[in-house]
């Protein structure tokens, strides 16, 4: 009888402990105000009723996390290059998007996905090449739209990595995009499972194209994506494995998709209930009216770049972002440990009302005067630091010659 109840007795002064150590992590110094919620569940159900200020630590689905709202805190990690935070995801997030993708990747395989992006997408190549490409898709597809449902900005995305539209590759994108937020149960039938299903088909087919274009690669002016990762590949001491470039093949033309037209949806509905945002941009003064707009025009066109500001400040269109610490680090007297996530909630910063003056009102003149193509600690739109989007410039391109077309062409 004496040893079953050492063995309970040993068994609840375990579990009593292991709460202990749970609700009171390790630290070197002082963590952030907060509580760290139920054993491994912490408080995924409860985050946003939270009220421990700007800065504080719970625990969601099993990991130690910092939540951080506060400007000068986004700041500094969105500053940081490597050495003390870096990005970082769900490993179903990998699974589905690749391990080897641009958003998880770091160092010099970060830096030079990055520059492969911008040689394709920055605005010197966008200058060049791609205001009169997308001026003629987007006056094409709307025209299309009262008797099909074309996917205009993932097939043009599709079109500069590989130079085709591959009518397979954009059969896949649906599961993927159902899937892709979807909780990590791979059953059958699943929205995960399809999601992964989606992925696998859809590398299946670039891999081909990948052989095919390895095959007839020649010097040419006009470079697809394709081109500029396999002559990078050949390279001596190269970074660049053919499974990074499968990865950034398929991501690609999803992130361009999802941020873009989320953004003209709402940029959109929002104008259809202001008028006067309306009337000021459709009221745009060109200098040839019957030609397509040009690199000089698009950079003119302040009130459209204010809209499309606009519309991501309040639609909360970039998602909250996570940086995973990997040497303890010191932010306002706080000390977040080594292994521990930092969730910058740029809704928060987006919606703050000290910030912006009636945040939840859809104004674009707020923005004027401001600088519209950077990232700073009260935007976000398209990242911040050493991580702003390479594609952010290709993207905003689209928005813009999209909602040019649609109010001056349209009702």
């Amino acid at each position: 009888m004496l040893y079953p109840l050492l063995c309970l007795i040993v068994l609840f002064l375990s579990i009593v402990l292991w709460i202990y150590h749970w609700e009171n992590p390790r630290c070197n110094g002082k963590l952030p105000p907060g509580s760290m919620g139920l054993p491994v569940a912490g408080e995924s159900f409860q985050l946003f009723t939270l009220q421990y200020g700007s800065l504080f630590k719970t625990s969601l689905v099993g990991r130690q996390i910092v939540v951080s709202t506060d400007t000068d805190v986004n700041r500094v990690i969105f500053q940081q290059k490597g050495k003390l935070v870096q990005s970082w995801y769900m490993d179903s997030f990998d699974d589905i998007v690749g391990k080897e993708n641009v958003l998880s990747s770091h160092g010099f395989l970060h830096k030079c996905l990055r520059n492969l992006i911008l040689n394709l997408f920055g605005s010197e190549s966008l200058k060049e090449k791609q205001v009169s490409e997308m001026e003629e898709l987007t006056s094409k597809h709307l025209r299309l739209w009262s008797c099909q449902q074309p996917s205009m900005i993932y097939d043009f995305t599709v079109r500069k990595l590989s130079g085709c539209n591959n009518e397979k590759l954009r059969g896949c994108s649906s599961a993927f995009l159902d899937g892709l937020i979807s909780f990590p149960l791979n059953i059958p039938g699943t929205a995960y499972w399809k999601c992964l299903q989606g992925r696998n088909k859809a590398m299946r087919v670039i891999k081909i194209m990948l052989e095919e274009r390895r095959g007839t690669l020649t010097k040419k002016q006009d470079k697809d994506f394709l081109d500029v990762a396999l002559e990078e590949m050949n390279k001596a001491g190269t970074i660049l494995s053919e499974q990074t470039a499968l990865d950034l093949l398929f991501a690609l033309p999803f992130a361009a998709f999802e941020s873009a037209s989320s953004a003209v949806v709402l940029a959109l509905q929002y104008l259809q209930s202001n008028p006067l945002a309306l009337a000021e941009l459709t009221c745009m003064e060109r200098e040839t009216k019957d030609s397509g707009i040009t690199w000089k025009e698009y950079k003119s066109m302040t009130f459209t770049h204010m809209v499309i500001n606009e519309t991501i400040r309040l639609g909360n269109i970039v998602p909250t972002i996570f940086r995973k610490v990997v040497k303890d680090i010191e932010i306002k007297d706080y000390n977040i440990p080594a292994g521990w996530i930092i969730l910058a909630c740029t809704p928060a910063v987006h919606l703050n009302p000290t910030k912006y003056e009636d945040p939840l009102t859809f104004n674009p003149w707020r923005w004027k005067g401001r600088e519209l193509n950077a990232g700073s600690k009260f935007f976000m739109g398209f990242g911040s630091g050493v991580r702003l989007c390479a594609g952010a410039e290709f993207v905003k391109q689209q928005i813009s010659s999209f909602l040019h077309h649609s109010v001056t062409n349209y009702r």
